[in-house]
């Protein structure tokens, strides 16, 4: 199969071909979603509803839906397999929120907040449980190996990122591997999954694996950059939470190899938690806009959703391959 070059959109992307394309679809995910997230213990469904039912924008499980699609899949295995996707990526969420104290997601106030640190661990635990539940059912080893494989590979890179957190050493190369399996491990299994139940050969099933994990590292690097270039009423979250929690992010690694020996020695104060405030905050954006770091952490974003969209140009052009591709874009242009 030859691969042809697809090009980048020339308008403002968005996600609104994706939408269409996995309507249908996610209104399944959504059922078994809503099924699957019921106990007769009533905090249960509470909590988990708190988060799975606050604005997130689903682009895991679409992938799986969307990657179906592409591979022409005509049946419905995915729409379990794209809910257990969801549950494992809301199970983290509850997870890190508590790791990180964080006090605000998506919006509103983080579950941990509200149910407090023990309920907030045990029902993201809940969800895993039903994660694997779906997994099993739908009876494929390599599925459950693929999912159960990522699910191990983001605990590997939190854990990773709570080691590197407050080290300014950290280099760019670590803090690519932690994201590519705190983030991008998720994306790739999502898309993978969908080429196995519609059993694709290797190299289709290498395409998309490569499309999510691609796609997934850009994700996170303009995560990371939003966390220095918007406010926090388009994020969701407290603007300056990676830098008061100390995380070594492109941003700052960018800003402080750049930087003179007077910058280093304030990111050092920061990143160790001794300079923390707001005013401090606003010094390190400075810093960061001052040597370009956001743009050129955007760039690299850039880069690797080209890489996402390349990955799929083996495949013919359809629908789905261009609202695949304009997702990847709409992951680097995004302001949230």
């Amino acid at each position: 199969m030859t691969a042809e070059v697809v090009p980048l959109p020339r308008k403002r992307p968005t996600l609104d071909p994706m939408l269409s394309l996995t309507a249908s679809g996610m209104n399944s995910v959504n059922s078994v979603i809503l099924d699957r997230m019921q106990s007769d213990i009533p905090l249960i469904p509470r909590l988990a509803g708190h988060l799975i039912s606050g604005g997130g924008k689903r682009l895991r499980p679409m992938l799986t839906l969307a990657g179906a699609e592409l591979v022409g899949y005509q049946g419905t295995r995915h729409h379990k397999l794209a809910a257990a996707v969801e549950f494992i990526h809301t199970a983290t969420l509850l997870h890190d929120d508590v790791v990180d104290g964080s006090e605000l997601r998506r919006g509103k106030a983080a579950a941990n907040i509200i149910f407090g640190n023990p309920a907030t661990v045990l029902v993201g635990d809940f969800l895993f449980s039903r994660a694997f539940e779906l997994m099993t059912e739908d009876g494929s080893l390599r599925v459950l190996k693929i999912l159960s494989n990522a699910s191990a590979v983001i605990a590997e890179g939190e854990v990773s990122q709570l080691t590197a957190q407050r080290q300014i050493e950290t280099s760019e190369e670590r803090y690519l591997h932690i994201i590519g399996a705190k983030t991008a491990a998720l994306f790739a299994a999502a898309s993978q999954i969908s080429a196995v139940v519609a059993e694709c050969g290797e190299e289709q099933e290498r395409a998309l694996e490569d499309y999510g994990r691609n796609l997934g590292v850009a994700f996170q690097l303009v995560d990371d950059a939003i966390d220095y270039d918007s406010d926090a009423a388009e994020m969701g979250k407290d603007q300056g939470d990676d830098f008061r929690e100390g995380k070594m992010t492109l941003p700052v690694i960018l800003a402080h190899a750049r930087g003179s020996e007077e910058e280093r020695k304030f990111w050092k104060a920061a990143i160790s938690g001794h300079r923390t405030s707001d005013d401090d905050l606003a010094h390190a954006i400075t810093l960061i806009d001052n040597h370009n770091a956001v743009e050129d952490t955007r760039q690299k974003a850039r880069h690797y959703a080209q890489r996402a969209i390349d990955a799929i140009s083996i495949f013919p052009e359809s629908a789905a391959r261009n609202a695949m591709a304009e997702a990847a874009q709409f992951a680097v242009a995004r302001g949230y």
